[in-house]
């Protein structure tokens, strides 16, 4: 090599290096705007009570007397709230300044409810017993908006999302055939995964300082998932995923 070409691709370098470190330096003040944080959170869901349920949705079909037995009742006994149960929450978010966060959010909920026929009994006086479970793992991009309060305080927020919820709903257990009364054990299943979208409000809480924080936030989602009604084994082809969240959490920003 040349000395005149070695001269030459090292003013090169040395150009393209200063012009990497401005556009670093120029980035800098950019990107410590902005802030990542991770976030873990369990509380309760509240499903929607009957009254409020999808058009065609197989739980509040199983909770309704058919007509098929003259002088009893075939609906199965169980409350809505008994599906109140236990659930997870994670998320990644970032920080573009103090009052806009985006981040993706995963949870998982599943509740079994024990369930019985209201009239209905075995031969022998013992109840006809099934399970009725219901598992949800919602999959949602969030947009959260503080308008008051700076990051490393108190701040209330409002939010939104969207994406996906997977569910799986099983019906499993002793059930009666109406046409002659006969009692036959079997288990149906319902899976899918289907648009869903949510609004949320709750506030961060320091611990402090501006790294770690609590978190309390209450969010509702709407979706409603298909069963694939009579053909697959239940009495209607809806099944209604929406239902409010209550989640207390833990945040750490970096």
């Amino acid at each position: 090599m040349s000395r005149t070409l070695a001269r030459t691709l090292a003013r090169t370098s040395i150009r393209l290096g200063g012009a990497v470190l401005i556009a670093l330096g120029l980035a800098a003040p950019a990107s410590a705007q902005i802030v990542q944080s991770a976030q873990f959170s369990g509380g309760w869901f509240f499903p929607r009570g009957f009254d409020s349920r999808a058009l065609g949705d197989v739980l509040v079909a199983d909770a309704m007397d058919k007509g098929t037995i003259a002088g009893l009742s075939d609906a199965l006994a169980f409350r809505m709230r008994d599906f109140i149960g236990g659930n997870v929450h994670g998320e990644w978010n970032v920080a573009f300044g103090p009052r806009v966060e985006v981040g993706a959010s995963f949870g998982f909920y599943q509740q079994t409810v024990h369930s019985v026929y209201y009239d209905l009994v075995n031969l022998d006086g013992s109840e006809i017993r099934q399970d009725l479970q219901l598992r949800v793992t919602p999959i949602m991009g969030i947009v959260r908006f503080t308008p008051f309060g700076r990051i490393g305080g108190t701040q209330p927020y409002v939010g939104a999302g969207f994406g996906a919820l997977n569910f799986r709903y099983t019906e499993s257990g002793q059930f009666v055939d109406p046409t002659d009364l006969s009692i036959f054990n079997d288990r149906y299943i319902a899976t899918g995964t289907v648009p869903g979208v949510a609004l949320l409000g709750g506030i961060h809480l320091p611990l402090g300082g501006d790294v770690y924080g609590l978190n309390v936030e209450y969010r509702y989602q709407w979706g409603v998932g298909n069963t694939g009604g009579p053909a697959n084994g239940f009495l209607d082809d809806k099944i209604d995923l929406g239902g409010g969240y209550l989640n207390f959490g833990f945040r750490v920003r970096f």
